[in-house]
């Protein structure tokens, strides 16, 4: 950007669609960093707790829920969990909110993919968000392409994916005061069957010099 301050891109995504691999290359374009499964380990790090506690509790519902939600994850400083061996869903989510505010405050631009990142950082100036999505067969067709679930049918690949997408969905409404994949709820959304990533790469870069000078 022209005036050097820092970029957020946030990309939400359902299952399949390249929302990773996008989120790599436009990093990659603007010469940003680039966060996905690298928040779980960087946030429990910050927080101080094991790595399992966030990867059991990605982006999925709630498993049970402690105490009574303040509903303004991300905000205020606390104590993450209580012992050595449990630690609560809502803590994790605002410790990764934590996180995630301490990435947009920083000097350098970042790219984050998935976590609610749109809504935790709702009041950023200068944070853009994306969603992706495509039809079934397209993101069977990517997730085939790149290796993962080689021999599966693809009705058993679409039933994972309704799966994710289910859980996705329920996580961020439940965290959020937006809907999943809701066009309202995002600046750009594309479907990655029409265009190509490079492309969409393309088009974002030309959103955010055209928002942001």
């Amino acid at each position: 950007m022209a005036d050097n301050k820092n970029v957020v891109v946030t990309i939400g995504r359902s299952f399949g669609s390249g929302g990773r691999e996008l989120g790599r290359r436009l990093a990659e374009r603007l010469g940003a960093k680039y966060y996905d499964k690298e928040l779980l380990s960087e946030a429990a790090r910050a927080a101080g707790v094991g790595e399992e506690f966030f990867k059991r509790s990605d982006e999925k519902f709630p498993s049970f829920i402690n105490g009574i939600f303040s509903f303004a994850f991300g905000y205020n400083s606390t104590n993450y969990y209580s012992g050595s061996t449990t630690i609560s869903d809502d803590s994790i989510y605002r410790a990764q909110s934590d996180f995630i505010h301490s990435l947009a405050e920083g000097p350098e631009s970042c790219v984050i993919v998935g976590r609610t990142a749109d809504y935790i950082l709702r009041d950023h100036p200068r944070c853009v968000n994306v969603f992706v999505h495509a039809p079934d067969d397209a993101c069977v067709q990517r997730i085939v392409s790149r290796g993962d679930w080689e021999g599966c049918s693809a009705e058993k690949i679409k039933a994972k994916a309704r799966k994710v997408n289910k859980l996705r969905a329920n996580y961020y409404n439940f965290y959020t005061d937006k809907v999943w994949g809701d066009a309202r709820s995002y600046d750009l959304s594309f479907d990655t069957s029409k265009i190509s990533l490079d492309d969409i790469v393309d088009i974002i870069a030309d959103y955010l010099s055209r928002r942001f000078g």
